[in-house]
């Protein structure tokens, strides 16, 4: 059975990735991001490694099946060190919390006054998150 790509004209997006959280994910692995690959997690092939197309825009894939992942890196740290991963809006606000994010700052991102769209909530939970990760002095030097 041939894959039916994702259409950006009709297909309500299950997540709302677009180059921003890409760059703003990328910022968060070079700051130090704990993760383990597993299923259920998006990622960004930032420099192209995947060669099969991405049903989603964007070089973004969706982990369905670790082994195939692991087929294609050989082991968890390289499909670690060659892919990005983009946190769920449920796996970032779960990250504020065992980062120990200001709780003001977590509290921030969405107020009755500001009502962010999905989007726009998930990039500033990456922000609050980059934030922790920097003030903890976790960050490393970033990519030229």
């Amino acid at each position: 059975m041939k894959p039916t790509p994702f259409d950006m004209e009709t297909d309500l997006p299950p997540i709302p990735f677009d180059e921003r959280h890409c760059r703003l994910a990328l910022a968060l692995k070079d700051a130090g991001l704990p993760w383990t690959p597993h299923v259920g997690c998006f990622v960004w092939d930032f420099d192209g490694h995947l060669k099969v197309s991405s049903p989603f825009p964007g070089k973004v894939y969706f982990i369905l099946n670790l082994g195939h992942f692991l087929r294609i890196f050989g082991t968890l740290d390289r499909v670690v060190e060659s892919l990005a991963w983009l946190p769920t809006w449920h796996q970032a606000r779960l990250l504020c919390v065992k980062l120990e994010a200001n709780p003001k700052d977590v509290a921030a991102v969405w107020t009755p006054e500001l009502a962010l769209s999905p989007g726009e909530e998930l990039l500033a939970l990456y922000t609050v998150l980059l934030k922790t990760l920097q003030d903890a002095g976790k960050g490393k030097v970033g990519r030229p």
